[in-house]
């Protein structure tokens, strides 16, 4: 079993400003999140909210199978900033770093531009545990402020950071990123999302990919420096 490259036996709050915890900082970007979020949930209503539809949302059906994958974006979220806080602090900053710009970028629209969703079936066409599943989310998150998706917006932050992520292996790559996929298709099929928020989120995730990466991964990558012997 491999060794943490951190030992948080030894983590006291007093010390979070060493360099060898001061990553776990990265966690506050949660708390301004939840600030925000009640903020959009509560303070803005619904009736001023534009609504988002286009003409995929009418084709695509409603499959509650889906929300395997959407339930499973969040354990995906922890275990994804588990391993990484163990393994690799650098790549714990750079997912954190992408979800954070996802976050204020999301918000801002959500501010500026409250948006909702009216796609959720009035009665589910089965009945069984997966729509059991659905009706406790339904109830739990609102259909307002729905554009960009965030769901989909971390869902390729996390694939992007597994994929950069040396340690990893070419399996777990591959697992991440088509899990990482149907995430991103599920929100149109349990009918949380428009497909207008999927592709809302690609210019979103260029953004903190372009912050998050650039630097340290992409820059070299495409402009390597050839030093002269």
């Amino acid at each position: 079993m491999r060794k943490p490259v951190v030992d948080y036996r030894e983590f006291r709050l007093s010390r979070l400003r060493e360099p060898r915890f001061y990553h776990l900082l990265y966690l506050l970007g949660w708390v301004g999140y939840f600030i925000l979020y009640f903020i959009t949930e509560n303070l803005i209503p619904r009736e001023r909210c534009y609504p988002v539809h286009c003409a995929l949302d009418d084709v695509i059906p409603f499959c509650e199978y889906f929300v395997i994958p959407y339930v499973g974006w969040y354990v995906l979220i922890v275990v994804s900033l588990l391993y990484f806080m163990f393994y690799n602090p650098d790549n714990f900053k750079n997912l954190m770093k992408f979800i954070i710009v996802t976050q204020v970028v999301a918000m801002a629209i959500y501010i500026i531009f409250p948006n909702r969703q009216d796609l959720r079936p009035e009665m589910f066409p089965r009945d069984n545990i997966f729509t059991d599943i659905l009706g406790l989310i339904y109830a739990f998150d609102t259909s307002t402020n729905v554009c960009p998706s965030l769901h989909v917006a971390y869902s390729v932050g996390i694939a992007s950071t597994w994929l950069k992520e040396k340690g990893a292996s070419k399996g777990t790559k591959i697992f991440v990123t088509v899990f990482c996929f149907f995430v991103c298709i599920s929100v149109a099929f349990v009918k949380q999302h428009s497909v207008v928020d999927i592709f809302a989120a690609i210019p979103v995730c260029l953004l903190a990919e372009g912050i998050t990466f650039w630097k340290s991964y992409w820059k070299p990558k495409w402009f390597p420096v050839h030093i002269n012997e």
